[in-house]
């Protein structure tokens, strides 16, 4: 049986200059145009629908497809950019993702649809697959986790503003206006970080093809394995029900569309205070916190199911939803932190692929089931998911405490 050789050790980064913060807030901008980008489907899902001529479930495969090809990327972006400078590297990301909102805006039919999501995802794979290693050579290393927090402030500013205001924006100028609007904020965003980032040469080898795939003995680990298999199940039971929370609220608790971005809104605002209590909850009970998020999220789904079509509840149930769905994330990156001490790139770029794979397929099963079987079949699945997302979060804790 044949061994892959080892890959020769990279050399040492450049020395780290002077805190860029600028670079920082730059990437960050970013971030919040990505993640609006990403799922801005969701809160516009109904008259996109309407207007390609599709059903719900298959306007809702944009999110899957843009998730498939952010998987790819994710992977292979590393080793086949070679020696590319890497602030040319993400600002070319930086204009696709203003490219895709624009194909999305004027595209004529689904597959021209599809063709922008799948363009999003790219960007999507390379920006988070980069990020970790830009930040650190934008500042000293005692100020890394700073500049993660920052840059990450744009992914949980975009949950609070991004959905109502995309449906709202959806209200006014249409979907298409809604989409168009994000060629002008990726424009600031690449002449920001045109501006800001410093040059930073590629510190990783040109590899060869086979050596790519060696990313995957990482799961050789017991605790790795199962560690991504329920991170895996959490994203599928969270993003099979939340990609068609709009028209579940319009077809079954009745919520006009005028009151939709409210609606939003709320799991927007829920979702940025579990982000801001998910840090000491963590240190308190790390495993335990873990376990914890897909049971409630679990409940919250069956829930849902049962109390459809009572509006207030319906709103305060979204609101613990969005509450634990954007705090999970934060706690599975930590959960990446701790069992990658001295290979959080290669873990972090597996998990991006791990995370963006379960998107497509939650959203494409959930689309199937909410077109075929009706909304609470959907709901169903997703609490099944993050049931068995909660028992191999705790089998994970077991298999790191031994």
């Amino acid at each position: 049986m044949a061994v892959n050789p080892p890959l020769p050790p990279l050399p040492p980064l450049p020395a780290a200059p002077p805190a860029s913060w600028s670079a920082v807030v730059a990437m960050s901008v970013c971030a919040f145009v990505l993640i609006a980008s990403e799922f801005l489907p969701v809160s516009l899902l109904s008259p996109m629908a309407a207007d390609l001529h599709v059903t719900e479930g298959m306007a809702g495969q944009g999110i899957a497809i843009s998730g498939a090809f952010a998987v790819l990327t994710s992977l292979f972006i590393s080793p086949l950019a070679g020696n590319l400078n890497r602030k040319t590297l993400l600002l070319g990301l930086t204009v696709a993702m203003g490219v895709s909102g624009a194909v999305v805006a004027m595209a004529p039919n689904y597959a021209t649809y599809l063709l922008g999501r799948a363009l999003i995802g790219v960007v999507v794979g390379g920006f988070w697959s980069l990020s970790a290693a830009t930040a650190i050579r934008l500042v000293p290393t005692p100020d890394v986790p700073r500049a993660l927090a920052i840059v990450n402030g744009g992914n949980a500013l975009a949950t609070v503003v991004a959905a109502p205001l995309g449906a709202y924006l959806g209200t006014v100028v249409g979907w298409r206006g809604a989409f168009f609007s994000l060629v002008p904020v990726s424009l600031i965003a690449f002449a920001w970080q045109w501006k800001a980032l410093p040059s930073m040469p590629s510190a990783v080898h040109t590899l060869r093809m086979a050596q790519i795939f060696q990313v995957f003995t990482l799961f050789q680990r017991r605790s790795v394995m199962l560690g991504m298999m329920a991170s895996s199940l959490l994203f599928m039971g969270q993003f099979s029900l939340f990609t068609y929370v709009r028209p579940f609220l319009e077809t079954v608790t009745g919520v006009r569309s005028t009151t939709i971005p409210l609606v939003l809104l709320v799991i927007g605002v829920a979702g940025l205070v579990g982000t801001a209590l998910i840090g000491r909850l963590l240190q308190r009970g790390f495993y335990l916190t873990l376990v914890l998020i897909p049971l409630l999220m679990a409940a919250t789904a069956l829930a849902l199911a049962v109390f459809g079509s009572w509006t207030a509840i319906v709103i305060a149930l979204l609101g613990i939803w969005g509450m634990m769905g954007t705090a999970a994330p934060v706690g599975w990156w930590a959960w990446i932190a701790k069992v990658f001490p001295h290979n959080a790139e290669a873990g972090g770029g597996l998990f991006v692929a791990v995370v963006q794979l379960s998107i497509a397929l939650g959203s494409t099963v959930g689309g199937l089931l909410f077109d075929h079987s009706g909304y609470q079949h959907t709901f169903v699945v997703s609490a099944a998911l993050l049931t068995t997302c909660a028992v191999m979060t705790l089998v994970t804790s077991r298999t790191a405490a031994g």
